[in-house]
């Protein structure tokens, strides 16, 4: 019987080998390498869950050739993302490669930091290269808006990316003064194409919007490598509350002209002072989680002139009394501010008021009925209470003296039950106690308790 030669063995050996190794490669390369879905219709075309993937890879190539400093903000992507849903995606990755970017809707939502990249128009050219349809929504810059530029310079808002019939929306967000970030609205010209994208069902632009810087980290999502909100429910909830209004620049101008604005010394100072004011309270609610709105002559100085009204002499802000904290109180002193005075208890009329640099914070407390809210105040030589009634409302974003606050939404109705139909005319002359169209008297606090209810320091 003959005998096999080692040199014969080995090659054998060699060539099996490489046969396995080949064939393991091209497994990786086909079913590993390339996460998403990889999966044919009964036709044998692919099916949608792959052409929304494969859309976003191809988006997500670009972002890179182009250096986008962009994160996924995508709100259903991001709800699958959170804790409680993590562990539901990791069940449906068993069944589906595309298990968080293929949400079923015909849209994937990123937002841009749009002052850390240089605006490159050979992006949408390298897009329609790609087989994008684009549409760009441009707008003027609000930050420019108080100069009184007469050919407001146009920032890109918004881009829309379309293949495969599906979406691909591109938020800029813009950072603005009061050290934080800004998205506009959606405006479509006459002859856009409004069949161009779902327009109802974007997560952005419905509304102009303010958020906090996110922190990013950086993640694979369906084997694409993407940045998203390191704490997603954050986001989530700002985006829920990110509504912002613009300051009315073209009034305030108007009314400026009428009526000049107080450049004296004494004004300069009061309005430097009440805008400090204005920050650290800002600051200090910000971290008991408390939400604030301006409001009373603060407001009214907003939304009439984009400003702080000199004569009024103090900072007023509204709190929800549901938001109430025990803690407060010693929030602000530890700030730095001296406790003026404490009326009213926390079931009635509760009403604060702290002092710093001469110039007084009023902090009043709202309280909801029916279909009102309304405010307590209380005189402290005769203990009489007093109530100003005002319409139930929502809160907005928005921006004074380079500080992020907090307006009603429904603003002139607002400022109308507080100062009436000639709110747009200054009036130096105030009485808390009657000037307001929405004060009433609402009985006298029992002497017995103005030692507790009636605080003056």
């Amino acid at each position: 019987m003959s005998r096999v030669k080692p040199t014969a063995v080995l090659w054998l050996l060699i060539a099996g080998s490489s046969l396995f190794l080949l064939f393991q490669l091209y497994y990786y390369r086909k079913y590993v390498s390339k996460s998403g879905p990889h999966v044919l219709s009964h036709t044998g075309h692919l099916k949608d869950n792959h052409l929304q993937w494969q859309t976003t890879k191809t988006f997500l190539a670009l972002s890179r050739r182009f250096h986008l400093p962009l994160f996924l903000a995508d709100t259903a992507v991001l709800r699958l993302l959170t804790q409680d849903a993590l562990r539901q995606g990791e069940r449906l990755a068993s069944v589906e490669h595309c298990s968080f970017l293929c949400t079923g809707r015909p849209i994937t939502s990123f937002a841009v930091l749009a002052n850390s990249w240089k605006y490159d128009a050979a992006l949408l050219s390298a897009a329609q290269q790609k087989g994008f349809e684009l549409m760009e929504l441009r707008g003027q810059d609000p930050r420019l808006a108080s100069l009184d530029i007469q050919s407001a310079h146009e920032i890109p808002l918004h881009l829309l990316l379309r293949l495969h019939g599906y979406i691909i929306q591109v938020v800029f967000l813009y950072e603005r003064g009061g050290n934080y970030l800004w998205h506009g609205p959606i405006r479509l010209q006459a002859n856009a194409d409004r069949s161009f994208a779902p327009f109802t069902s974007l997560d952005f632009g419905r509304h102009a919007g303010a958020y906090s810087r996110p922190l990013l980290v950086l993640t694979v999502l369906d084997g694409l490598d993407v940045r998203i909100p390191h704490n997603i429910s954050s986001f989530l909830f700002e985006r829920q509350q990110a509504r912002f209004l613009e300051c009315r620049h073209s009034d305030a101008r108007r009314f400026l002209q009428i009526y000049p604005d107080d450049v004296s010394p004494e004004a300069l100072d009061f309005r430097n002072k009440a805008k400090s004011l204005l920050l650290l309270a800002a600051q200090t609610l910000t971290n008991l989680h408390i939400p604030f709105w301006i409001s009373s002559g603060t407001c009214l100085g907003w939304f009439r002139q984009c400003s702080i009204i000199t004569y009024s002499r103090d900072v007023d802000i509204g709190i929800f009394i549901s938001d109430f904290r025990s803690d407060i109180i010693t929030a602000f002193q530890a700030a730095g501010l001296s406790l003026k005075h404490k009326f009213g208890k926390v079931e009635d009329s509760l009403e604060l008021s702290f002092v710093r640099d001469n110039v007084k914070l009023d902090v009043f407390f709202f309280y909801q009925e029916q279909d009102v809210t309304w405010n307590g105040g209380t005189q402290a030589k005769s203990g009489k209470k007093f109530k100003y009634i005002f319409p139930r409302f929502s809160l907005c974003w928005a921006e004074l003296v380079d500080v992020r606050v907090r307006v009603p939404c429904e603003t002139l109705e607002y400022v109308m039950a507080n100062y009436g139909p000639a709110w747009n005319v200054p009036l130096k002359t105030w009485d808390w106690k009657s000037s307001p169209d929405n004060v009433q008297e609402n009985g006298v606090w029992p002497l017995s308790q103005w030692e507790e209810l009636i605080q003056v320091y």
